[in-house]
Parts: C-alpha cells; sequence; structure tokens
C-alpha cells in the first residue's frame, strides 16, 4: 500500500476491539514516528504509558473507545512563543506519522484534546510551559467511519503575488 492509499484510508476510530496490540509495534511506530520534521533538531515529543489508574482519572466520555493501549504525548517547554509554536508543530507531524504507520498496520487511532484541561494537564505533568499535545486511544477498530467529504483542494488555494 502506497502513502497516499494510508493517508485517504486513516480515520479517527471511535470503538476498539478487546484485542491487544503488540507493544513491541507500538514502539516500533513511535521511533519511525521521531523522525517527523523538527526545528533544530530538539525532538520535543515526550510519550507516556497511561495505565488504567491514570486513564481513569482523565475521565474521558468514551475511555478512548475502549482503545487497549492509551498514551499522551507532550510537547516539552520553550522559552519564547516562537519556539513553543514549532515545538507543537513537530509534536503534530510526530503523532501524525504515527497514526499512519498504525493505518499501515491495520491499527487505529482516537487522537482526543481531553489533555489539554487544567486537571488534566496536571496529572499528566505538563508544567512549566510544556503542553499536552495529544491522548491517544491505540488498537484495533471495531468498526471503521465512513469517508468525510473535503473540500476541494483548490478552493483552498489562494495564489499571492
Amino acid at each position: 500500500m502506497g502513502i497516499k492509499e494510508v493517508i485517504q484510508r486513516r480515520r479517527t476510530i471511535k470503538s476498539f476491539k478487546e484485542e491487544t496490540i503488540n507493544r513491541d509495534d507500538v514502539m516500533s511506530w513511535l521511533e519511525a514516528a521521531s523522525y517527523a520534521p523538527n526545528h533544530r533538531m530538539n525532538e520535543p515529543w515526550e510519550i507516556l504509558f497511561l495505565g488504567p489508574e491514570t486513564r481513569a482519572k482523565l475521565n474521558h466520555k468514551t475511555d478512548l473507545g475502549g482503545a487497549p493501549i492509551a498514551l499522551a504525548v507532550l510537547s516539552k517547554p520553550a522559552s519564547k512563543q516562537l519556539e513553543r509554536d514549532e515545538n507543537v508543530m513537530a509534536v503534530s507531524c510526530f503523532i501524525q506519522n504515527f497514526m499512519l504507520l498504525a493505518e499501515e498496520a491495520g491499527a487505529g487511532v482516537f487522537w482526543s484534546s481531553i489533555g489539554a484541561q487544567p486537571q488534566n494537564r496536571e496529572l499528566l505533568g505538563a508544567v512549566d510551559g510544556a503542553e499536552v499535545v495529544g491522548v491517544l486511544g491505540v488498537g484495533y477498530p471495531a468498526e471503521i467511519p465512513a469517508l468525510k467529504p473535503r473540500t476541494p483542494i483548490a478552493d483552498k488555494v489562494t495564489e499571492m503575488p
């Protein structure tokens, strides 16, 4: 399967099978995802594997679709707003890479912003300027949502002089 097909097939998975997912596979996807572009090669991502106690305290309304693995991906603190923005962008690329690798392997990911809530930032240790870019549920999809229509890209393009 080519990268274009993987990108177009990827969906946000909201319901997962109970089937466990191989931790070594997840680690392999995380390793490959780390080749995401990042400014000054500062690799600003930090990954937290969330156990049942932390997951329960996050109190996500669907428990991340019942995914067998839950991760939080944080962006390291920065001293300037530009560096903070660059870090968050790099971590977002890291997460997208991870999601595409999971898709290619037949797994799926639910990306939640629940970590941005103040009580969850504290729970996940996002202090002193760190950002929780996403809380991810990872597993094998129980169902795959249908493709949602996209705006033609030509409608999003502006020619500048």
